[in-house]
């Protein structure tokens, strides 16, 4: 029986990852920043109430879509773990070695009896380039974009610079409106990006290393 020889990455609707934004397919943009949260029950009713209308006036100051992505995944306690083990390996104190090693064995049976999760926030701003928009064939644009063997490498690069020039007013925007509401936003590199869509893909996968070239 032949093995099939598709790839996960053929699935995947990605060109490509350059300046930390997304190259989609069809010849697209993505950008993403990372967000902080805030917890809402400790701020004041006046708080509260400034904070949503900031938060409206942000929304209705948009002439673009934005996609807000939550990633909720369970806590890995190993390298916090190692840490103490460390920690305890290099204690001469006998008592404090013994609170150690009562210690590590509470985080450890705790942890195995209670799933304690973590939460990341995420901003996805687009942007369609005007060829996108015309219904121009993105693919032969992009393929082109980054191909060592078109004679047109500096046109092309020139135009991702300009539709990576309007997405990023779009980001500056994006991040200008979260931090009046009280949000630290990040915007994310090549290799943040990577690891993002990584762990998207790959979610029971969290013991390897992301290695980029």
């Amino acid at each position: 029986m032949p093995v099939p020889t598709n790839s996960t990455q053929q699935f995947v609707p990605i060109e490509d990852i350059k300046d930390g934004l997304v190259i989609m397919n069809d010849g697209s943009l993505r950008g993403v920043l990372m967000a902080s949260s805030l917890n809402f029950s400790l701020k004041s009713d006046d708080e509260r109430q400034a904070i949503l209308l900031q938060f409206q006036d942000f929304l209705n100051s948009l002439d673009f879509s934005v996609q807000i992505y939550i990633q909720s995944r369970k806590l890995d306690i190993r390298p916090y773990l190692n840490l103490l083990e460390e920690r305890y390996k290099q204690q001469t104190n006998d008592l404090m070695k013994i609170q150690t090693e009562q210690y590590i064995d509470f985080i450890r049976k705790f942890t195995e009896s209670t799933s304690i999760m973590t939460k990341s926030f995420f901003i996805v701003i687009p942007y369609d380039s005007p060829i996108v928009n015309s219904g121009k064939s993105a693919s032969s644009l992009i393929s082109s974009l980054f191909s060592k063997k078109t004679s047109n490498t500096e046109l092309d690069l020139e135009s991702f610079e300009e539709n990576k020039a309007q997405i990023e007013q779009r980001l500056s925007v994006v991040e200008q409106g979260l931090v009046r509401c009280g949000i630290r936003v990040a915007r994310l590199g090549n290799e943040e990006v990577i690891e993002l869509f990584y762990k998207i893909f790959n979610p029971g996968d969290t013991e390897k290393s992301i290695k980029t070239e």
